[in-house]
């Protein structure tokens, strides 16, 4: 197998990362919106948590993608 290949397959499978992040996006917001029409007045309560667990999913999918970049372009 070549250089060029092996790093094509290791970005391929940095990517399946992004699986779980858009699975967790979904789930995520599902559940807020859930929790948000069964009780409306916690919605200030349920927003930083919210965005909290947003930001961190966000987070891994960012460096899945910086890994995958650096796996590609490394020279």
């Amino acid at each position: 197998m070549s250089t060029e290949a092996a790093r094509m397959i290791g970005a391929a499978v940095t990517v399946f990362a992004l699986y779980g992040v858009g699975m967790s996006m979904g789930n995520l917001f599902s559940t807020w919106i859930n929790s948000v029409a069964r009780n409306p007045e916690a919605e200030d309560k349920v927003r930083f948590v919210g965005m909290l667990g947003f930001a961190l999913t966000e987070s891994i999918a960012l460096f899945a993608l910086l890994i995958a970049l650096l796996i590609l372009f490394k020279n």
